[in-house]
């Protein structure tokens, strides 16, 4: 209830274009980084997701200056292209609550970054609303690294909750010489795991996942190495419906095509596509 005795209605809650970042890595086997959220936060409150946000306005400024990416490919038949804006909002919200920044020097050449104590104060001003991420990237000498980061999803929270986004999934290999830290306010906790070891925890009810997350973790566990995952995101093109069946307790499970159950499944509850697959 809103109000004296007057009803939200669940149609009217803005959809807000959101960006989310699956970052892979070989611990030697395929590990996916999680972040466990804050209880206290009006959205996904005590869930393990992946670092991910919202667009905000600064990041059509940021893409501006950056251009597209070499990897922009359509979405599936019928859907718009992922904006710059979309990939710049990965790399901030992976820098703002993992502490990994995927950018390069703006003069050029492949060194790897060494964040110092300069790059925790700028992350911490950022993440208070200080400075902007263009601000950042310009104390740095960075530009941001559009082609690190790979689209291979979206999800579109469906009528409900008190927020809803439509939120493109990302894949990225962390990068080289730097390590994933919490934010300790967004986030209050952080982990490497096998994607195996996720979905069984989730199965134990141990760990708390949103449908899109689980999903996705299902799709990284059909591979073997990091560099499996970039290539089969790089090479996927056209995506594949979600579906949704009832999981018995009071839930629904996503399914794709050559699931069990998708030919007969609903495609209202949750809307989506994947095109991270093996293939």
């Amino acid at each position: 209830m809103s109000g004296a005795g007057v009803t939200e209605d669940p149609a009217a809650v803005p959809v807000r274009p959101a960006a989310t970042v699956m970052l892979v890595d070989d611990r030697p086997d395929l590990h996916v980084l999680v972040l466990r959220r804050n209880a206290a936060t009006i959205f996904a409150g005590g869930m393990w997701v992946f670092p991910g946000g919202r667009v905000d306005p600064d990041d059509e400024v940021v893409a501006a200056r950056v251009g597209p990416s070499r990897d922009e490919r359509p979405d599936a038949p019928g859907a718009e292209p992922v904006s710059p804006a979309h990939r710049v909002a990965a790399v901030r919200e992976t820098f703002e609550e993992a502490g990994l920044l995927l950018a390069r020097p703006v003069s050029g050449g492949g060194a790897p970054l060494e964040p110092g104590p300069r790059t925790g104060q700028l992350r911490q001003a950022l993440n208070a609303g200080e400075v902007t991420f263009g601000h950042v990237l310009d104390e740095l000498g960075l530009v941001c690294d559009l082609d690190a980061v790979h689209y291979v999803s979206r999800w579109v929270t469906p009528q409900g909750p008190p927020r809803r986004f439509d939120a493109r999934f990302f894949v990225a290999r962390p990068p080289v010489g730097q390590r994933a830290t919490h934010d300790d306010d967004e986030a209050v906790a952080s982990r490497w795991a096998r994607p195996h070891e996720l979905l069984a925890a989730f199965e134990r009810g141990e760990a708390a996942l949103m449908t899109p997350t689980r999903r996705m973790i299902r799709s990284l566990a059909a591979f073997e190495c990091a560099d499996d995952v970039v290539e089969a995101a790089r090479r996927a093109r056209a995506g594949e419906i979600v579906r949704s069946s009832p999981d018995g307790e009071g839930g629904w499970e996503p399914l794709l095509p050559g699931d069990a159950g998708y030919d007969v499944a609903d495609e209202s509850i949750e809307t989506g596509w994947v095109r991270l697959r093996l293939h």
